[in-house]
């Protein structure tokens, strides 16, 4: 990736389709997969991708990943010039705080032109998928863009009312854009949709000219606008084009061979995990044998910041009392004390106690307070299921959440209907006494 392309993440947004998961942290800093929080997945795409010059924008409720990016990726070398640095929201232009993508971008263009950037990536920073923005970078150059719009295929039913759908011609340039159809137009002889990803590869120039205006929001305003004016704008396919590969090492007699294999399995996996339904099973998407999306692939590492937990530990070995976890992620800092974990995501810092069974729940585990470890306990006979559970929460013994969503409700809990099912799922929030 050359030197002058410079990301920014937009961090800064509320949420709000996630409360209450996002009462207390940003949509970006949310727990995710044990070990890593929403944003960690963008950031690792941009060191992967070869970006290191990275600028992170934060608004909403930014402590907790203020603190995440100050002691997880502070590792660039400025003495290079490379650097990922949180700029908070601060009222550039006039007394207000960002009203949509393009003002905040509008709000800190003196930072993006310091460095005389010649590519400005945009990206969104509260989804999980993995990506080399460089194929992005030069398919916007071997078309000689004025701005590339990532997409991604999915179903029609999927795209209505959700997400900006995008029509091509045959050299993928764009020549239609909805925000949020309620009849999205489809991929003709298909019933699959290009809907917009939220990330932008603009050059600088083209950038600057096209938030010369009030525009809030490059979805509904800027992209629509410069489509419409017979802007080059086009469309860079992550489903067909984005290719992550394995290389496999063979040993043969008298040499050793690097042999280049197919994409990885992962590499058209994208999920908006903006709903708590698609949040759970996007964390559940983990946990299988050959999983949907694979946290383990060496040559597209996920970075996060460090914990200080001691190893996961599984206790008692009893015909009716044993510690085990079935086709589950399990953190560091776990205990599982003669109770069973299935089909779940358990994050530092928990303790399931005996007869417990937690079974296609998310749980985020402990928090750490001045050195405190404030864990999660889940209490004898407890029965979880299709739960998320937020950090530093207490479940009394025989506590029963996710079977009754009435008596779950009743509670004062949140619940979510899954997509495509009649079930749901539950959140216990954060600090929660049960």
């Amino acid at each position: 990736m050359p030197e002058d392309v410079l990301a920014v993440v937009m961090a800064g947004g509320m949420g709000s389709r996630l409360r209450p998961l996002t009462d207390v942290r940003a949509k970006p800093a949310v727990p995710f997969g044990g070990i890593y929080r929403i944003v960690d997945f963008t950031l690792s795409n941009c060191i992967n991708s070869g970006v290191r010059q990275v600028y992170v924008l934060t608004q909403y409720k930014s402590y907790s990943l203020s603190n995440h990016l100050r002691t997880g990726w502070n590792f660039l070398s400025r003495r290079l010039d490379h650097f990922i640095d949180e700029i908070p929201a601060q009222m550039q232009l006039g007394s207000g705080w960002y009203k949509g993508t393009a003002d905040a971008i509008r709000q800190n263009m003196s930072f993006i032109g310091r460095g005389s950037p010649r590519l400005v990536l945009i990206l969104s920073g509260d989804h999980v998928y993995k990506m080399d923005y460089g194929a992005m970078c030069r398919f916007h150059e071997q078309k000689r863009a004025a701005v590339t719009v990532s997409v991604v295929r999915v179903a029609a039913e999927t795209a209505r009312g959700a997400y900006g759908v995008l029509e091509v011609d045959g050299d993928d340039r764009i020549v239609g854009f909805e925000e949020k159809p309620s009849s999205p137009k489809t991929i003709p002889g298909t019933d699959e949709c290009l809907a917009s990803m939220g990330i932008y590869a603009f050059g600088t120039d083209t950038l600057r000219a096209s938030l010369s205006n009030d525009f809030e929001d490059f979805g509904k305003e800027v992209i629509p606008g410069l489509v419409g004016r017979g802007e080059p704008v086009f469309a860079y396919d992550f489903t067909t084009r984005n290719v992550l590969v394995d290389y496999e090492y063979l040993v043969q007699p008298g040499r050793r061979a690097k042999e280049l294999v197919n994409r990885t399995s992962d590499s058209d996996y994208w999920r908006d995990v903006g709903t708590l339904d698609s949040y759970w099973a996007a964390n559940l998407d983990l946990v299988a044998a050959t999983p949907k999306f694979n946290l383990y692939g060496e040559q597209w590492p996920v970075f996060n910041c460090p914990s200080h937990f001691p190893p996961a530990k599984f206790v008692h070995d009893l015909p009716d009392r044993g510690g085990r976890a079935l086709d589950s992620v399990v953190s560091a800092g776990v205990v599982v004390s003669g109770g069973t974990v299935r089909r779940s995501v358990v994050g530092p810092g928990t303790h399931v106690h005996s007869y417990a069974v937690v079974d296609s729940s998310v749980l985020m585990g402990g928090s750490l307070h001045g050195g405190t470890l404030r864990e999660s306990s889940i209490g004898r006979a407890c029965r979880v299921r299709n739960a998320i559970v937020d950090k530093s929460v207490h479940l009394s013994e025989g506590t029963v959440i996710g079977f009754d969503r009435a008596e779950d409700e009743a509670r004062g809990l949140r619940t979510a209907t899954i997509a495509g099912t009649d079930d749901y799922v539950v959140v216990v929030p954060k600090g929660a006494r049960l």
